[in-house]
């Protein structure tokens, strides 16, 4: 259990960070895609016996490089889609040789949290530390180049290379974030989070921060509610990350009927 609040604690931490940036730039369909697809490294590592989340950073680092080349000259979520599908093909034919696949099958999709080892904390610690150094650095021009592109180039940032760098650090994140929620519910923890912040503040530091606090509080509840049901972890991330948005777009509602309702008060007249 220590192991498991310890490594979904720094995951949080990443998502949240990362995530941010992910819902910003409208990159929702790359954090479903990368880990989805990236999994054939996953499949074909166990084919060949090396460590099953080696194998899927480096097809997720290659898929992340291959969407931000491909996307340079053509539509970015026909170049994302072309990427999950050929990822996808090989992840089906490296599982269709391989008849010793099912448990690693369903702990990479669905998340294996409180089977996470000591062994691992190391190497999911270095990814984190990686992962925020790295938008740490490039804060300002990504930011910059998120909200307003056409500035950022007309101020010297080359958005293309920054693309290639971001979608790089998205791939390590959805890496360390494997043993948490598994592939096919990664993308709730990165995406519910950052979007319920964006709901619930306009000003982008401080929705920063707010989207790590809420995909720590989601992993904590996650974890408990686990361990006390025996339900998959992936199963609650997906929910309360959910009921996060929906929670952010009500009080999103709430205060504009309530500055709408404000502004329609006639003003008090003076005597």
């Amino acid at each position: 259990m220590v192991n498991a609040w310890t490594v979904a604690s720094v995951v949080a931490v990443v998502a949240g960070l990362v995530g941010f940036f992910v819902v910003l730039r409208g990159s929702a369909f790359v954090a479903h895609a990368i880990p989805n697809g990236s999994f054939a490294g996953a499949a074909g590592a166990s084919l060949v016996g090396v460590n099953t989340i080696l194998g899927f950073g480096v097809f997720a680092l290659l898929g992340a490089l291959g969407i931000g080349l491909l996307g340079r000259r053509g539509r970015h979520d026909v170049a994302t889609a072309l990427m999950l599908v050929v990822m996808l093909g090989l992840g089906a034919l490296f599982v269709s040789l391989n008849v010793e696949y099912a448990p690693e099958v369903y702990s990479l999709l669905f998340g294996e949290i409180l089977g996470v080892s000591a062994s691992q904390l190391v190497p999911t610690a270095v990814l984190a530390v990686l992962c925020v150094v790295v938008i740490a650095l490039l804060y300002r021009p990504l930011m910059l180049s998120s909200l307003l592109p056409d500035v950022a180039e007309a101020r010297g940032i080359a958005t293309g290379r920054m693309e290639l760098v971001f979608l790089a650090v998205v791939a390590l994140a959805t890496t360390m974030t494997v043993p948490v929620v598994g592939t096919l519910l990664i993308f709730s923890l990165m995406i519910g989070a950052p979007a319920a912040a964006r709901s619930f503040t306009d000003e982008p530091t401080r929705a920063l921060g707010l989207s790590v606090v809420i995909a720590l509080l989601i992993v904590w509840a996650a974890i408990a509610l686990s361990y006390q049901t025996n339900y998959p972890v992936g199963f609650f991330v997906g929910t309360i990350s959910a009921t996060s948005y929906a929670l952010g777009r009500a009080w999103a509602a709430w205060k504009r009927t309530a500055k709408i309702a404000h502004q329609l008060v006639p003003e008090p007249a003076s005597a």
